[in-house]
């Protein structure tokens, strides 16, 4: 008999199920007093935000609402938002976030798929949600949330009142003495959100508490958020449950500060007004600001984190965002890892290396999260790993505590998704010798032309390089000839110009000349709500031309 595995179990005195639920519970006691939540002219503390999550979940059980199931939210970044990532799984239900650009018939889908029992709705969002109801199967408790904080110049008008209750006086039913309860088991579910759905219905992805409370440790650690720290809400947080952010922050005794539209002046001055020390968002939140007319941009003394997600920033917005005193960190993941899990660790010594060797280190995907235990670049066929060459293309796969439970209901994806038991991205790429990995395309993107591969990303970064394209999406076109060829969608910055030409010449100095696009297309590039290219609706464009 191993002495170590006698009478040595688990008992609650050594054992307890992992949850964010907690974080909150400990700041409230520590810091009672400390700035929770500025939205506007509120101003919430931790004692506050922590009763009115108390009195959410206690309304919440009051109606009924339990273990398994589904509470929907259709909200900004408002109070209300983070307080329904702790008020929803404090009575064991799960919160299912929806994207707040969708349409009525998206929304509908995911209703019906969620079951959801409960809906919290924005004013700003009551006409299509009103409007997915009535094509949705399910008929949920609606509560509408009339945020006093709603500027009377906004550039979208509140909806009719759709529910049957308001949120502060559901509140109001509730008690800030709830006596909640930490999940049965940290494998419990406490979030959905769903995939973009661009071919098809959308996944729903499942998020455990144990993978939720995980992805907090790790984000504290990779995004240097120290005590007291100030998080500026820019990323939505109904994406990827904002990266896990509205659960990390009170580990740290953070302050939230809301933003309910991502604008150069409301930003600039929330982070001059509330010395904000960290943000996260697409590459277009970087533009957003360094595009800033000059009387919407301030001064401030800190250096603020900037945590970035999607295609790799070109040298020039990194140099930009220096000057503008913000500290930029490269991360990559997907929803089915609870948002980022991969981060370019930078080492010192890359300091001194010529600005092209910087930014060929910069451009890499990096290393995993420490929360996450296994990140390579395989061959999906073979599952055998490939070279680390920095050339050999395979598919990004993870493994670890903070990848997905699965797909709702949908047991044939999951099955796909975890096949020879690691989770399978999508997203194609090359390992590097030193073990960073550095993401070549999406599989569905790489446009095969006369028979040789060309990476819409390695065509992106070309173009980026111009200094009047400000966002720009490659895809591959049709052709008799070829099979396919590169197109170019740009969008210039404001005040710039280019031709067709420029562009494609501009190219050539730096891909090779059968890489370079055939067709360049000036317009407004289509983006999803956190700000990364719509590929999809870009092969759409494709095939009219």
């Amino acid at each position: 008999m191993n002495p170590y595995e006698t009478d040595l179990d688990k008992n609650p005195a050594n054992h307890q199920p992992l949850t964010p639920i907690t974080f909150l519970e400990r700041a409230a006691k520590v810091f009672p007093d400390h700035l929770a939540i500025v939205h506007g002219m509120q101003r919430i503390d931790y004692k506050t935000f922590w009763e009115r999550s108390l009195r959410l979940a206690s309304a919440l059980g009051k109606r009924g609402i339990g273990k398994g199931d589904t509470v929907t939210v259709m909200l900004s970044n408002t109070p209300p938002m983070l307080e329904a990532h702790y008020g929803v799984p404090m009575v064991k239900a799960v919160l299912h976030s929806l994207n707040t650009r969708l349409d009525a018939a998206a929304i509908a889908f995911q209703l019906d798929h969620a079951e959801t029992k409960v809906l919290i709705v924005d004013r700003e969002h009551a006409k299509v949600v009103g409007e997915a109801l009535t094509l949705a199967k399910v008929k949920p408790l609606v509560i509408d949330y009339d945020d006093p904080e709603y500027p009377d110049d906004a550039p979208y008008p509140k909806g009719e009142r759709i529910g049957t209750e308001d949120y502060e006086a559901f509140l109001a039913g509730g008690d800030p003495a709830f006596a909640w309860s930490i999940p049965d088991d940290e494998w419990d579910s406490i979030s959905l959100n769903y995939t973009s759905g661009t071919t098809g219905n959308p996944k729903g992805v499942v998020y455990s508490h144990r993978g939720a409370a995980l992805m907090c440790y790790a984000n504290t650690i990779h995004a240097g958020m120290g005590k007291h720290c100030v998080y500026l809400w820019t990323l939505p947080m109904f994406h990827a449950n904002g990266w896990c952010f509205p659960w990390t922050v009170a580990l740290q005794i953070g302050t939230h500060v809301c933003l309910r539209w991502v604008r150069a002046k409301a930003m600039y001055d929330a982070i001059a007004n509330n010395s904000v020390t960290h943000l996260c968002g697409a590459p277009i939140v970087m533009a957003t600001l360094l595009n800033a007319e000059e009387a919407d941009k301030r001064d401030f003394p800190q250096t603020v984190t900037f945590n970035t997600a999607a295609a790799p920033p070109p040298e020039a917005v990194l140099s930009g965002m220096a000057d503008a005193g913000f500290a930029v960190t490269h991360l990559y993941g997907l929803t089915e890892t609870y948002g980022p899990a991969t981060v370019n660790e930078w080492k010192g010594e890359w300091d001194g290396l010529d600005k092209g060797a910087r930014t060929t280190k910069k451009a890499r995907q990096g290393v995993r999260y420490a929360a996450l235990e296994g990140l390579t670049v395989m061959n999906p066929e073979t599952m055998q790993e490939t070279p680390r060459d920095g050339e050999t293309l395979g598919e990004v796969m993870f493994r670890g505590n903070i990848v997905m439970k699965g797909y709702l209901k949908n047991k044939k994806a999951t099955d796909e998704a975890f096949a020879g038991g690691w989770f399978h991205s999508g997203d194609l790429g090359v390992m590097h010798p030193d073990g960073y990995i550095q993401l070549k395309d999406r599989s569905k993107d790489i446009i095969i032309s006369g028979g040789e591969n060309i990476s819409s990303i390695e065509v992106e970064d070309a173009l980026y390089k111009h200094p009047a394209v400000a966002s720009c999406g490659v895809v591959g076109r049709a052709d008799d000839k070829w099979g396919e060829t590169p197109v170019a969608y740009v969008e210039l910055k404001p005040g710039r110009t280019a031709t067709e030409d420029e562009i494609v010449d501009h190219c050539r100095t730096l891909i090779a000349r059968y890489k370079c696009p055939r067709t360049v297309i000036f317009c407004e590039v289509p983006k999803t709500s956190t700000g990364k290219i719509q590929k999809f609706r870009l092969r759409e464009m494709a095939k009219g031309l």
